[in-house]
Parts: C-alpha cells; structure tokens; sequence
C-alpha cells in the first residue's frame, strides 16, 4: 500500500517524529495511524534502553508559581543541540504546567503525571526520545509552598530557582531578587537556625582544628626567626634538602631546624589556650554563616546590607523561609 504524504503529515503532527519513522511506520501498518503510533512510540522505548548507560549532562531547567505553591523542572538530555530543541523546551515547559496543576510531592509522583492527552509524563519524554535518539530524563524536581512564592529562570535555562517568603501581598520583585541572589550565592540554608546541626559540628570541629594547626605553625615560624633560620628553607623537608644541596644550610643547620620545628610544636599543642581557640573557632563560624546563610549573606543589589536586612526594609519580620535551586552545571 501507498503511503500518502496527508497521513505522513498527520502522523508528524501526532508524534513530532521524523518523516521517515512516520512513513515506515505507515508502511508497516498498512496506512493504520493508531498502530503507526504504537510503532514509533515502542521506538522511542528500545532507544531509551538502548541509551541507559549514556550520559545525559545538558538540558533546561524551568521554574514557575502557582498560587502559593512553587516548582523546578530539569529535563536532561545528551547535548546542547537538543536542548535548545523548541521541542525539547515545550516538554519541558508542559511537565512544569502538570508540576505547577498537580502538585506532586517528588521526583516519582511527577513521573506518573497525566498529561494533557492522559498519557504520563514519564511515558511523553520516552516519545522524545524517539524523535531525538537520544537518552533524556528527569534530571531534578523540587517544589515548595509559602504564603509569598517566586521563581527565577536565569539565562540559558540551566539553572533556575523559587523562593518561599514569609508574608503574603508582596511585590513580586521581591521575590525576584531573592531568586537572584540564591541564584548566584548558592546558600545551604535560609536562615542559621534551619542550618543542620550536623553541617554546623562539622564546620565547627575544622574551624577548632584549623585555629590549633595555625597556632602551631605561628609559634614554630616565631622560634624558627629567632633561631636565624629562613622560614622557606625551613618550610618542608623538600625545601630543607634543597637548601642543603644549594649550599643554603648545613646538615648541622638541618637537624636543628627540625628539632626547633618538633619541640616548638609539641609544647604549644600541650599548652594551647582552650578558650582562646573556641573564640576564634566560632568567629569563623560566623563567617561560614554569613557566606552560606542566606538570611546572613550580604545583599546581591548592595554589599552594605545583608539579605535579611533588605527584606526588613522592605517588610518588618519579612524573612526567607525557604529555596531551591537547581544547576545543570557544576557551581
């Protein structure tokens, strides 16, 4: 049977699969368009797994709000050539609408989606997969509910974020700026007390350790200047047998700096002034809180203020309650 270009057209227009699939499969089925569907969407299976093992590093990320809910969708494929694909983008813009309807808690609930055709989410990106011959997927999904929400796509659609607020009736380019500024800054938590404690004794137990090993080598570097020695021969044992075969130091000149090095150390860890280095431990816990707390970050718009700040001027008691962020690429 004649394959005629009306149905090859059709067939297009149904699936968004090439030309030659939509006539071969028309072939096959004798002009049958429901079964020539059938055909090109178990193409777009056996390619999936075919690909399951491939990487899928590229792709577009999108975010959006519903109400007081907000949500990001990743849709991962192979290359930058898909994903900026008008194809590739609608699908993904379509699994953000059913997100944004539905409202699905994670990664999975989002799989089983119906879309618009009552065919799921899950079951549409291996239709894509057909028409590309490429592996996709859902890379990430995250959602959030707040009384003032807000979404922030930057350009190129491989990173976006949404922001939750704590007070309602605000202008949206508030929102918007804290979605830059998560954007940009990378936060792990909106304010000090949602920090995980586990992260905040993590960070406290290098902060104590790093205070004790500078205290260690400040003193060393102290003993090692008063004994008349060079602080970068002195530095490492590659740099001690340099200085020696330079004609530097001695051999003699050598044991001494390793006993100044060995003694001085010893004693100032037996005596170290304990409250001394809790003191500066949490001062560079401070520090760690300001760089990664939102809340306690400086300002994006003006280093002068910090995030909370901002949002004070803005509304007494207007806080961040909570983000996510999504990025395709390594921060």
């Amino acid at each position: 049977m004649a394959v005629s270009i009306e149905d090859i057209k059709k067939l297009r227009q149904m699936t968004g699969a090439g030309m030659m699939d939509c006539k071969n499969a028309l072939a096959e089925t004798g002009g049958d368009i429901q079964a020539s569907i059938e055909i090109i969407r178990k193409k777009g299976q056996a390619v999936a797994a075919k690909r399951e093992d491939r990487e899928a590093a590229e792709g577009c990320v999108l975010a959006g709000t519903n109400g007081d809910f907000a949500a990001i969708v990743a849709l991962k494929c192979e290359t930058d050539f898909v994903a900026k694909n008008e194809s590739f983008r609608a699908l993904t813009k379509a699994i953000l609408e059913v997100a944004l309807k539905g409202q699905p808690k994670n990664l999975d609930e989002l799989k089983e989606q119906k879309m618009d055709d009552g065919r799921t989410v899950a079951e549409h990106i291996t239709d894509e997969i057909g028409k590309t011959g490429e592996k996709m997927e859902l890379g990430a999904y995250e959602c959030l509910e707040a009384p003032t929400v807000s979404a922030y796509e930057h350009l190129g659609n491989k990173l976006a974020t949404i922001v939750g607020l704590s007070e309602a009736g605000l202008d949206p380019q508030v929102g918007k700026e804290i979605g830059m500024q998560v954007a940009a800054m990378n936060p792990i938590a909106p304010t000090q007390e949602s920090v995980p404690q586990s992260v905040i004794d993590e960070e406290l137990k290098v902060a104590i350790d790093k205070t004790r090993l500078e205290q260690v080598k400040k003193a060393v570097e102290v003993a090692l200047k008063k004994a008349g020695f060079n602080l970068y021969i002195a530095e490492s044992e590659e740099h001690i047998n340099e200085g020696i075969m330079k004609g530097n130091i001695t051999e003699e000149d050598a044991v001494k700096i390793r006993q100044i090095k060995e003694t001085v150390a010893k004693e100032k860890e037996a005596n170290m002034p304990e409250q001394m280095i809790q003191n500066i431990a949490q001062g560079r816990l401070k520090k760690f809180y300001k760089e990664t707390v939102l809340m306690e970050q400086e300002f994006h718009r003006d280093a002068k203020i910090s995030v909370g700040q901002y949002l004070e001027s803005v509304k007494k008691g207007l806080k961040a309650v909570a983000f996510k962020r999504v990025n395709l690429n390594q921060d």
